[in-house]
């Protein structure tokens, strides 16, 4: 690793683990992790998945289950784990950590759907994963005695190939248009969809982000959930999950679920720059890059804008769950500031890394350097819906400005 080393923040908000030391410890294990996975980055990418060896180390740690109930074995840590850990990994391999950041936070749904959903996953395997899609208008599900028949082709399914179960998202068609639309979630097992090899991107490219298709497949109804019900507050799993975890508005802290994948990866380009200016000169007149005001404005620059990043995410997390605990549910301009800053707070790591790497040169050009993956990386991350800044920052004006939210999942 690089001379600055990785830094991490396992600090845990006030809570069930008073003391801290379950979720430091927690912590710690995902930054062991990170120098490993940073050597096998390449590999990773060739595979276009998740290596085998690093699902079992993950599986190993408990990493996959920081958020899943206690009753079933799990962590059940405070919904922060989720940006420190995945913080701490992306400082090795921000496709290891979006991979685990998703699989990771499927368990602290699932807590929220019905007891029955609950018990046919994990009663057959605490430790099973699970893939998604939540865009919505790629599915059509019709409603049926018993459940619903849903088709579709949803694209972004991250992780898909290592997990045993799915949660796609769609829209419920109606015979009567003054239904309305609504939006549900369904969990499938892996037998009900159909993977396609579609993934060979620039950037995240380890995440075996590949498509799923469905043909008709009958869902339960306890084994789908509506969007209405993960707004904040109770849900169909609260009866045997009452930690305030699961009653958090899943949607309106949608970005951070990802976001600290994004603050990893930028401050592991920052430490490989600072470590590059400490100890080389220029290519053309051998002066040494620490020593010109450049260097120290850039790094100066890039460092404001991830602290500042760090301290959006976690506390609007710590404050998210604060409020949980009170019994409070946001209301519809809180939620839109969650998803506002989740997306302000990303694009700030990616401005950090596009201003390292304009500022390295021609020496970032190279493959065989980490800076190049880094930059495609960041630059991935940051094309996912939750951080388009123009999408959220708009939605956020509608609702400060007395309008409608168009954000139907909120």
């Amino acid at each position: 690793m690089t001379a600055t080393g990785l830094k991490t923040n396992a600090s845990p908000p006030s809570g069930p683990d008073a003391d801290g030391r379950v979720y430091a410890a927690m912590v710690a294990r995902a930054a062991s992790l990170a120098p490993r996975l940073r050597e096998g980055a390449s590999r990773s990418e060739q595979l276009r998945c998740l290596p085998e060896e690093t699902e079992r180390e993950l599986h190993e740690s408990g990493l996959f289950r920081i958020v899943q109930p206690k009753r079933v074995g799990g962590s059940e840590l405070d919904y922060i784990a989720l940006i420190d850990c995945a913080d701490a990994i992306g400082q090795g391999d921000a496709s290891v950590a979006w991979t685990f950041a998703n699989l990771a936070s499927h368990h602290w749904m699932l807590a929220m759907f019905d007891q029955r959903s609950q018990d046919a996953v994990w009663g057959k395997s605490p430790d099973a994963l699970i893939a998604s899609s939540f865009i919505f208008p790629a599915g059509r599900a019709r409603k049926v005695d018993g459940g619903y028949v849903l088709r579709g082709s949803w694209p972004f399914s991250s992780g898909v190939n290592c997990s045993e179960w799915n949660m796609l998202a769609s829209v419920v068609s109606s015979d009567d248009d003054a239904d309305g639309i609504e939006y549900r979630i369904f969990l499938l097992p892996k037998s009900d969809y159909r993977i396609k090899d579609t993934w060979d991107a620039t950037g995240l490219r380890g995440t075996g982000s590949n498509d799923v298709e469905v043909n008709d497949a009958f869902v339960a109804a306890p084994m789908t959930v509506g969007v209405h019900e993960l707004a904040g507050g109770s849900t169909p799993g609260s009866g045997v999950n009452p930690n305030a975890l699961y009653t958090l508005p899943v949607f309106s802290l949608f970005p951070y679920v990802l976001s600290g994948v994004a603050l990893g990866n930028a401050q592991a380009c920052l430490d490989d720059y600072v470590d590059l200016a400490r100890h080389r000169a220029s290519t053309y007149n051998r002066a040494k890059l620490g020593d010109l005001q450049t260097t120290q404005i850039k790094i100066a620059e890039a460092a404001s804008k991830i602290d500042a990043a760090r301290l959006i995410m976690r506390s609007t997390c710590i404050e998210a769950l604060a409020d949980a605990r009170r019994g409070h549910i946001p209301d519809i301009a809180a939620k839109t500031k969650m998803r506002r800053d989740g997306a302000y707070s990303v694009n700030l790591c990616t401005e950090a890394v596009s201003l390292l790497f304009a500022a390295s040169g021609a020496r970032g050009l190279y493959m065989s350097g980490a800076l190049q993956r880094q930059f495609r990386d960041a630059h991935a991350i940051n094309s996912h819906i939750a951080f388009n800044f123009d999408a959220a920052g708009t939605n956020y004006g509608r609702v400060a400005l007395g309008l409608p939210s168009e954000n139907l999942t909120l």
